[in-house]
């Protein structure tokens, strides 16, 4: 999540025509197709950050600015040359990274709640104890993990650490409850 993405098509020979199917899985359908004997590219139904960009002596790759869990989906590029039919397929998977906050609960123990994570984030606890853990799904996609400690020791003056691990990053916080 926010950040770009370029998609590129392979294929051998002069462009004639390329496409742009992009199916995702929210939203309709968008396409994007490139005439290169007119230098003409036409759009439909394609939101703003998704756009053709044109280099020298290339191919024009398909760029997606500032990534939003929207674009999620199947992207398939469809190219017309003097050398054939060529197509290319992509599945953008898209993940966002959680947001962390470490609180203490009404009877002292410590609560790590990873926020709006895609995929679940995962949550351990330094030191080692028993804990409590919650995912609550939402509309879009991400997931929240909230996870309980809850230590033998009754010491107030133990600090404890909350440790998420996600394909997008490692966090820990540490608090005294």
């Amino acid at each position: 999540v926010g950040n770009s993405s370029v998609l590129n098509c392979s294929f051998k020979g002069n462009i004639a025509l390329l496409k742009w199917t992009i199916t995702p899985k929210a939203g309709g359908l968008c396409t994007l197709v490139y005439r290169a004997d007119k230098n003409k590219t036409h759009r439909t139904t394609c939101s703003d950050n998704i756009n053709l960009i044109f280099r020298a002596d290339l191919p024009p790759d398909l760029e997606i600015r500032q990534v939003g869990l929207a674009q999620e989906g199947n992207y398939s590029c469809d190219v017309a040359s003097a050398e054939g039919n060529f197509h290319t397929r992509y599945h953008l998977t898209v993940q966002a990274p959680p947001r962390l906050s470490l609180s203490c609960d009404e009877q002292g123990s410590p609560v790590c709640e990873a926020a709006a994570g895609k995929p679940p984030a995962q949550l351990s606890w330094a030191p080692e104890g028993s804990s409590t853990a919650e995912e609550r799904c939402h509309d879009n996609g991400t997931v929240t993990v909230l996870s309980k400690f809850t230590a033998c020791s009754t010491s107030v003056t133990s600090v404890t650490t909350c440790m998420v691990s996600h394909p997008a990053g490692n966090w820990s916080q540490s608090i005294a409850c």
